[in-house]
């Protein structure tokens, strides 16, 4: 497995570039429209993939490393994909002092990737966080809308296999 973080090809389609073509042209005009735009982008393609900010740039005449500098700055947005489930396991004090390093070992051994990586089928992905606000469920974790709280790493495996 590369050290560096997975990532898969683009896939956008037609119809989600006509969308943001279409956003673009009726916010062109407005004072600071990079951030609206980049919502938007997030909104219809769950990340910022770099062909969307290359067309975002020239359609904005925005130099790309400015868009670079928006998209790294905010925390909202995502320069990498995420799976069809986003899982979202806290590492905060509560849930680290009951075990959840050994939840997102178990995680990474199942999925066979990364925190912050996506699996190479896009169907799940980790993102280890600070808190869930949950922390009397400690070892806490979601997936998409799902809370499963009191975890142990041997439940792992069933979690997963319900998505």
């Amino acid at each position: 497995m590369p050290n560096r973080k997975q990532i898969l090809p683009y896939h956008g389609t037609k119809e989600q570039e006509q969308e943001l073509l279409q956003f673009i042209a009726a916010h062109r005009e407005t004072p600071g429209a990079a951030m609206p735009v980049l919502q938007k982008v997030q909104e219809i393609f769950g990340y910022l993939p770099e062909e969307a900010l290359i067309v975002v740039a020239t359609e904005l005449d925005i130099p790309l490393s400015e868009l670079y500098g928006v998209a790294s700055f905010y925390a909202q947005f995502s320069l990498v994909p995420k799976g069809e489930h986003r899982i979202s396991l806290c590492l905060g004090t509560a849930c680290y002092v009951k075990g959840s390093a050994d939840i997102l070992a178990k995680l990474e051994e199942t999925l066979q990737i990364k925190s912050g990586e996506v699996t190479p089928d896009g169907k799940f992905s980790i993102d280890a966080c600070r808190c869930i606000g949950a922390c009397g469920l400690a070892p806490v974790m979601m997936i998409d809308d799902d809370v499963y709280g009191q975890l142990t790493p041997d439940q792992i495996p069933a979690i997963l296999a319900k998505y």
